[in-house]
């Protein structure tokens, strides 16, 4: 009988969550006084679930559920994300649909519309995880922009420009022409087949040029210098000479500068320090100029002459023609390079020089420290190296966004006697703290989504905000610093190094004890998912076809510390067999038995309930030792062999045998489904209440009960069943050769090991072996019988007399397949000896006849042993 998850994965969740059971105390009946805290990455209000969330939540609720089922007072965050630049274009398209610019409306009533935007739209996602079957404490849930945690934000803010770590100035910083200013980990490079061109400069009171080499034409308005390498002996004698741009015929000097690299074009390069890093600093040696060519928008300005007004990267090929056209162009070349794009919107990034905020990377120094000692620990470890390579290279972060939706900085300034504060209540400030004018304004800019996301592990416990309703006045105390981190690898500089940090900072300690980084969801050929590639697994789609529990149990079956997962459909069902035979387990328990009670209930004294009860007290201690160091996949695996290989393959089938084991063995299910909980919820909470023969509704869930403990394993009664599990795969191994599978025959012989048959019950050996393996008699014996065929096993010989049998069926049928090899062998070795053929048929083709070839060549070998055999036998 298949299972149905659409029958009970709702109904089963909103019962768990109108309980309570989420919430810090919903296990309030056995927790043990430890504390368990762990936070949910929050995602973007504007998105929706997809694989890689899948990942990170499943293997979050499997800790949660772990912890929860183990005592511990347990809190697992939920909230949502404002994402400031994703949140502030989705409404910003919404107006243009209707032709309308935000500028037309203003910034109240466009931040009006965001807010109605995202009370209407932010619940989809947290619906979405529901589906999931999470268990995030959600009457706690947050958004970073509510008003608690916007006093976090002030105050944090307030604190770190009063100690001197937030500064504000003119410095070059990556700017997205429709987004703003962005931080480095916001560029994402991307390798470009572009072009090399070399222009012509003038050299002044000389009739000859010097030629320089640039990827960008279009900023030459902006070049305040022609730099060479002090050491090119080509450029020696010009260097502190004026070369005459062209077109706008401005004088720039050469200038001599290691920073040269000699082998690129032509040796002597463009400096234009407003619009490229390495000129930016070249200029602040030489004291150059900074000119900026474009505005905020890429608008060309006065100083690009008659292309003032166009988009720079529009200008570009009108710029090339001019030059073309004033003999000023030498020459163009491909050229691969790499340019850095907006991880938002894609637009190419401009170096920009810009009035922006930034934090100190200073602020940083102690929480280096503290995690270079190992005050948090990295699974898998590797991912130190990562962070320490990082943090080695750290500059200060530009934390201000030229956007509307987002934390506004709250920086003000006295119009009339200019004095600048920053304040922790920015919407109570009226006039100005020192000379008492209304006359203030405050900063236009917000700050950068990730700032208030680096306040996200203590921000939610209350920290700097005033007492409501999402917290209580111990939680920092209880449950900061965080047990445990989980997300991907992928936001480790823009989430979790920031997290650490600021943590540090403000606390005094590291924000997590375990950080666990998982790799990508890629699909089964390896290939990272996209759209345009047309391999997306869509979650949502794969619950509702396979449901939530094999979703999720595939995926943390495959999450191997430190590799990308492959997905795919065919491991999806792989896993919804699983439940499949699990739910099937439970309805052969109780077509035997009913109201079973829990393992505590129960004395276990048949032989097969004592065995069964060793291999799961193995499957425990084994799958609290990997929940324990957050081998989720290990956990998996253990619970999986236990489940498919053990008890229902071998427990069920071992019952036949032994029916006085029925409510011993469905104890010991009822508890394995405890083990099975954190990773398949929905169908262990059935199963569960139907072989107690109760309803979710009027019982207590399996949730909240005690996850399993190990006792001491029975290795003789384990010893006892190995052998008896070995004897009966041996005898009807033997007994399908002869055709005698689904027959009882009158007697079998066993020969054992020595050393195991003097261990063994043999009694309790033959009434197994007697039933299961159809045999009326069973005798053990130290040899070799005569006139009998044999299979041998691990530690055990099956022996079947010979005088019963009719071998010739076997002979028969063994003889046409011999001539079928034989045949088959004849065509191949005529199709590979014909010349012609080898020489035209393509090249897989003889390949594949040839494999085929030597595999029944291999078969031949067998059958022939094999029909030798029973030759002998029948004579």
């Amino acid at each position: 009988m298949a299972y149905n998850p659409r029958e009970i994965e709702d109904k089963f969740y909103k019962i768990w969550e109108n309980r309570g059971y989420f919430e810090v105390d919903g296990n309030k009946k056995i927790q043990n006084g430890e504390h368990f805290s762990i936070m949910m990455p929050p995602p973007n209000v504007t998105g929706s679930l997809h694989i890689g969330h899948s990942l990170t939540f499943t293997l979050q609720d499997i800790a949660v559920r772990y912890k929860r089922m183990s005592g511990f007072r347990t809190l697992w965050q939920p909230g949502t994300d404002h994402a400031g630049i994703a949140t502030q274009n989705v409404v910003e398209k919404q107006l243009l649909t209707q032709g309308i610019k935000k500028e037309e409306i203003g910034r109240d009533e466009f931040l009006n519309r965001v807010w109605k935007w995202k009370e209407f739209s932010g619940s989809t996602m947290v619906g979405q995880l529901r589906k999931l079957g999470v268990s995030p404490a959600w009457s706690r849930e947050r958004f970073t922009m509510d008003k608690g945690l916007e006093k976090s934000v002030a105050t944090a803010f307030t604190k770190l420009y009063k100690d001197g770590y937030i500064i504000r100035g003119n410095y070059l910083v990556n700017w997205c022409t429709h987004d703003g200013a962005l931080s480095d980990i916001e560029v994402e490079f991307e390798e470009n087949k572009g072009k090399l061109y070399y222009i012509k400069y003038a050299i002044s009171d000389k009739s000859s040029d010097i030629i320089v080499a640039t990827t960008r034409p279009e900023t030459f308005f902006g070049d305040t210098a022609v730099m060479v390498n002090p050491n090119d002996e080509r450029y020696s004698h010009l260097i502190g000479t004026e070369v005459i741009l062209p077109i706008i015929n401005r004088k720039i000097k050469i200038i001599a500068d290691s920073h040269v690299d000699i082998s690129f074009g032509t040796g002597a390069v463009k400096v234009t320090p407003a619009h490229d890093s390495n000129d930016y600093e070249v200029g602040k040696r030489h004291n150059l100029e900074f000119l900026t060519i474009f505005d905020e928008k890429g608008i060309l300005n006065s100083h690009c002459g008659e292309f003032e007004g166009l988009e720079r990267l529009e200008a570009r090929n009108k710029i090339v023609e001019k030059l073309r056209e004033l003999g000023r162009l030498e020459k163009i070349e491909d050229h691969i390079n790499q340019v850095g794009h907006c991880y938002r919107c894609k637009n190419i990034v401009e170096p920009y020089i810009s009035k922006q905020w930034f934090l100190k990377k200073e602020v940083a120094e102690s929480s280096i420290k503290k995690m270079t000692n190992g005050e948090s620990r990295f699974h898998p470890v590797h991912w130190i190296n990562s962070y320490n390579s990082w943090m080695g290279e750290l500059r200060d972060w530009c934390i201000s966004r030229q956007l509307w939706w987002g934390h506004r900085i709250p920086v003000f300034t006295c119009n009339n006697c200019s004095h600048e504060w920053a304040s922790d209540s920015p919407k109570d400030i009226k006039i100005c703290e020192k000379c008492g004018s209304d006359n203030i304004s405050q900063d236009n800019d917000v700050l950068d989504t990730w700032f208030s996301s680096a306040l996200w592990n203590f921000s939610t416990l209350g920290w700097g905000q005033n007492k409501n309703s999402q917290f209580n006045l111990d939680d920092l105390k209880n449950f900061y610093p965080n047990s445990l981190l989980i997300t991907g690898f992928d936001i480790l500089f823009f989430w979790v190094a920031r997290m650490i940090m600021m943590g540090e900072y403000f606390l005094g300690e590291l924000p997590f004890k375990n950080i666990y980084l998982h790799a990508l969801v890629r699909d089964e050929n390896g290939n990272k998912m996209s759209k345009s590639r047309g391999n997306v697994i869509d979650p949502l789609d794969m619950i509702e076809k396979y449901s939530a529990d094999a979703l999720r149990f595939t995926l943390a079956v495959l999450a191997v510390q430190g590799r990308d997962i492959r997905l795919s459909e065919e491991k999806l069902e792989w896993s919804r067999n699983f439940t499949n035979k699990i739910h099937n387990a439970s309805k052969y328990l109780l077509m035997n038995g009913s109201n079973f009670k829990s393992l505590d209930e129960v004395q276990i004294e048949t032989p097969l309930g004592k065995y069964m009860l060793s291999r799961l007290n193995l499957a425990i201690i084994e799958t609290r030792e990997y929940l324990d160091s957050y081998r989720f996949n290990d956990g998996a695996t253990t619970i999986y062999r236990f489940l498919w290989n053990e008890f229902c393959d071998w427990g069920i089938e071992l019952s036949k045998a032994e029916k006085s084991s029925i409510n011993e063995l469905g104890a010991i299910y009822l508890e394995s489904m405890k083990l099975l909980h954190p990773y398949m919820p929905f169908i262990t909470e059935m199963i569960s209440s139907e072989l107690k023969g109760i309803e979710l509704e009027n019982g207590e869930s399996i949730m909240i009960s005690k996850y399993p403990i190990a006792e001491k394993q029975d290795l003789n009664i384990e010893s006892q069943f190995n052998n008896i599990i070995e004897s009966i795969i041996s005898i009807r191994r033997l007994k399908a050769t002869v055709d005698l599978a689904n027959k009882t025959n009158d007697e079998i012989f066993l020969e054992f090991d020595k050393n195991i048959k003097d261990n063994l019950d043999l009694d309790l050996v033959a009434r197994y072996i007697s039933k299961l393996a159809k045999v009326e008699k069973v005798h053990f014996v130290d040899s070799e019988i005569e006139n009998s065929l044999s299979d041998v096993g691990i530690g055990v010989k099956s022996q079947l007399p010979l005088a019963s049998i009719d071998i010739s069926p076997i002979l028969d049928r063994t003889v046409k397949q011999r001539d079928k090899l034989l045949k088959e062998k004849s065509k191949l070795d005529s199709m590979l000896n014909n010349e012609r053929f080898v020489k035209n048929a393509p090249e897989n083709i003889v390949t594949e006849n040839r494999t085929n070839l030597n595999r029944i060549a291999e078969q031949l070998m067998i059958v022939e042993t094999e029909l030798s055999k029973i030759k002998k036998l029948k004579n």
